[in-house]
C-alpha cells in the first residue's frame, strides 16, 4: 500500500478530523524513528499512519480495537510486520505483548503525540513552535496534566534505544514539521 492509498483510506475511514491529525502526527514520529534507527522509513510510516484507522468504530469496544483494521490491512495486502505493529499498539486491551523496537515504537509514539498537543495549547499561541521538549517532560511528570496519557507507554522509549529527553525532542520536532497539517 502506497502513502497516497494509506492517505485516501484515512480519509475515508476517519471523520473526526482531531483523529485523523493525530494519525499524521503518529505518522511523523515513526518516520523520523525509523530514520533514526535505520528502519524502513515507508513501513513504520504507514504503521503510525494507519494504527488508529478503526477507532471510530471500535472505541466502544477496545478490544476490538486493531482487528478491524487488521482485517482491511490484510485484504489490502499490507506487510504482516506493520499489521502486527498496528495491533500491538492496543496491546493492553488485545491480551498481546509489545517485543519488538517497532511495536514500542509505534505505541510510544502514538500516546506522546497527545503530551505535546496538550502542552501546545496551553501556550497563549497553542503553537508547537513555542513549545521546548523541557515543556513537555515537566507536564509528563504533572500526573493531573493530560490525565488520559499513558507515562508508562511513552516510558517504552527506552526499550527501543531511547530515553525520554531524547524522545521528546525528536517527537516535538517531527511534529514541528507537519504544524500546518496539525493546526498548530
Amino acid at each position: 500500500m502506497t502513502r497516497d492509498e494509506a492517505v485516501a483510506l484515512l480519509e475515508k475511514r476517519l471523520e473526526n478530523d482531531h483523529l485523523r491529525k493525530h494519525c499524521y502526527a503518529t505518522e511523523a514520529i515513526m518516520r523520523r524513528l525509523a530514520r533514526e534507527f535505520g528502519e524502513d522509513e515507508e513501513k513504520w510510516g504507514l504503521a503510525g499512519l494507519l494504527h488508529d484507522l478503526d477507532f471510530e468504530e471500535t472505541k466502544a469496544d477496545p478490544s476490538r480495537h486493531g482487528r478491524v483494521t487488521e482485517a482491511h490491512l490484510r485484504e489490502a495486502g499490507v506487510d504482516e510486520d506493520v499489521i502486527d505493529a498496528i495491533l500491538r499498539h492496543n496491546a493492553e486491551a488485545l491480551g498481546l505483548d509489545r517485543s519488538s523496537r517497532f511495536h514500542h515504537a509505534l505505541a510510544a509514539a502514538e500516546t506522546i503525540t497527545g503530551l505535546i498537543v496538550a502542552t501546545a495549547l496551553v501556550y497563549p499561541d497553542k503553537r508547537l513552535a513555542s513549545v521546548k521538549p523541557k515543556s513537555v517532560l515537566k507536564r509528563m511528570k504533572k500526573k493531573d496534566f493530560a490525565r488520559a496519557v499513558n507515562r508508562e507507554i511513552i516510558l517504552e522509549c527506552e526499550r527501543f534505544g531511547l530515553s525520554l529527553e531524547r524522545f521528546a525532542e525528536v517527537s516535538l520536532e517531527s511534529m514541528r514539521e507537519i504544524s500546518e497539517t496539525l493546526g498548530l
